[in-house]
């Protein structure tokens, strides 16, 4: 059991850093005013949810106690960035305000995965 949630952890810090990646690409075209929502940030962020839904459910099988209230806290920030996300995924610009507020999201999921204890 440990292999497969240590699988799925590698799996989700790969759709995290797809999505901070996608994010961190289009930084510079979003000075110009032609930042989009790219593939990279659609797919990581809807490798985090599928893996992060998987892991809650391998922990709980494996009888660790989970943080309810974290995990809560990061699939509803989760659930924002991939709705901002897909609806916006096909526009030729992403407004400046969305994309920021996509990246400073995904940067405070990712530090309440870290120092949230």
């Amino acid at each position: 059991m440990d292999v497969l949630i240590h699988l799925f952890v590698g799996l989700h810090i790969i759709g995290i850093a797809s999505l901070l990646g996608g994010f961190l690409t289009q930084m510079s075209a979003m000075k110009e005013g032609t930042a989009r929502f790219n593939k990279a940030m659609l797919h990581g962020a809807l490798t985090m949810l599928v893996t992060g839904v998987a892991l809650v459910g391998l922990n709980q099988a494996d009888g660790s106690t989970v943080n309810n209230s974290k995990i809560g806290v990061k699939l509803a920030l989760l659930i924002v960035i991939l709705g901002i996300v897909y609806v916006k995924r096909d526009e030729e610009k992403a407004e400046k305000g969305l994309f920021i507020t996509v990246g400073a999201l995904t940067v405070v999921n990712i530090f309440i995965a870290v120092l949230w204890t």
